[in-house]
């Protein structure tokens, strides 16, 4: 072999355990003890104004785990559409993800940070469940049933 090829194929293996090792060392990093666990309670959403129409959905998701997450995504196989806004003073803007802190929680309620639910496969009633998939970028998708409520709903009102 030449002395080039020699050097070519050193070159080689030396750059993939390299890339070997940052990737270990990525993987070591992650502790059990530095993982999110996650819970969603006081689920709701508020019956639409108008049968099938747009409405909101709120929700807490409890870490009680050592590390972060990030809600990325929520869909329903009842709705078309379920999208994250985060309400302002002034307007209702769309948002990509919503952060979970570790050991803390994460609020969706009247005002703030909601869901937006439209495209129902069945108007909604009173009483109702509607599925709802919550997308989290390290703790996977959980499944939830969410009551429909009255639209004057507020919890702990009952």
């Amino acid at each position: 072999m030449s002395p080039f090829g020699r050097r070519a194929l050193l070159g080689a293996g030396l750059a993939a355990a390299l890339t070997v090792g940052t990737v270990l060392v990525g993987c070591g990093s992650d502790s059990p003890a530095a993982v999110a666990t996650l819970a969603v309670v006081d689920s709701y959403i508020p019956a639409p104004a108008s049968p099938g129409g747009m409405a909101a959905g709120y929700l807490t998701v409890r870490n009680s785990g050592a590390a972060g997450d990030e809600l990325v995504g929520v869909s329903s196989p009842g709705a078309s559409s379920v999208t994250m806004h985060r309400s302002t003073e002034r307007t209702m803007e769309d948002v990509t993800s919503f952060p979970v802190p570790a050991n803390g929680e994460l609020q969706l309620s009247r005002g703030g940070n909601h869901l937006m639910i439209m495209g129902w496969t069945k108007a909604p009633a009173v009483g109702d469940r509607l599925e709802l998939e919550l997308t989290f970028a390290k703790g996977g998708t959980i499944a939830v049933q969410v009551p429909v409520e009255p639209l004057t709903y507020r919890p702990g009102s009952q």
